[in-house]
């Protein structure tokens, strides 16, 4: 997607795998809101973050990467979030409920994604090597934790916040809608599968694919 930025002159360019769910998230917020922005993809397996050029962004060496155009980058997907909902309804203007956003958010930061988006790297990017295979088996009970903990709070409402689509369902939707891949049968989580469908009826949804 070619174009100007919605925020000001420059062109955003978001350094990311479409594979990850971290920086899945950023894309799908990207389409939703229609920002123009360049994707340069990243491959992580090639150790690709690990240059020195990419350090000079990130010294994390993570992705995804915000390039804002101007010499200043963001990293972590959930700030980047945050950075380019500002000012859209994706954010409430209530500061109780835009602090239950960040509260989600730091839900799937550490009760969510060390289980279930690392189980899935183990099973899908590594092909469960033999060495790893207990610490698969291990991050299956901390992700059922997480599941029940989404389920249970959508079987009260259609949205994680106020009843209205946010930043933080795009943070707990990417992985979710793919934590089969990491061996989490979704089946026994109705509510979820329901709030699943309804993202993916969302203006200008995009599926998480190369």
């Amino acid at each position: 997607v070619m174009g100007y930025s919605l925020k000001g002159i420059h062109m955003y360019k978001v350094y990311g795998d479409m594979l990850s769910g971290n920086c899945y998230k950023i894309k799908l917020l990207l389409e939703h809101l229609n920002i123009a922005h360049e994707w340069v993809h990243v491959d992580i397996l090639k150790k690709e973050t690990h240059s020195d050029a990419f350090k000079k962004m990130n010294p994390n060496t993570r992705i995804p990467v915000l390039d804002l155009g101007d010499g200043r980058y963001l990293w972590e997907s959930n700030a980047i979030l945050n950075f380019l909902a500002q000012g859209t309804d994706l954010i409430p203007s209530d500061h109780f409920l835009y602090a239950n956003v960040l509260q989600w958010q730091f839900f799937e930061q550490y009760s969510h994604e060390p289980y279930i988006a690392t189980a899935r790297y183990i099973n899908k990017y590594l092909g469960l090597p033999k060495e790893r295979e207990a610490e698969y088996h291990a991050k299956q009970t901390g992700g059922h934790l997480a599941l029940k903990v989404m389920n249970d709070h959508l079987s009260k409402c259609d949205y994680f916040v106020a009843n209205h689509y946010s930043i933080a369902d795009i943070s707990l939707f990417a992985y979710t809608q793919v934590a089969h891949e990491g061996g989490f049968d979704l089946s026994t989580y109705p509510y979820i599968l329901s709030w699943i469908e309804r993202i993916k009826r969302m203006p200008n949804f995009i599926k998480m694919e190369p």
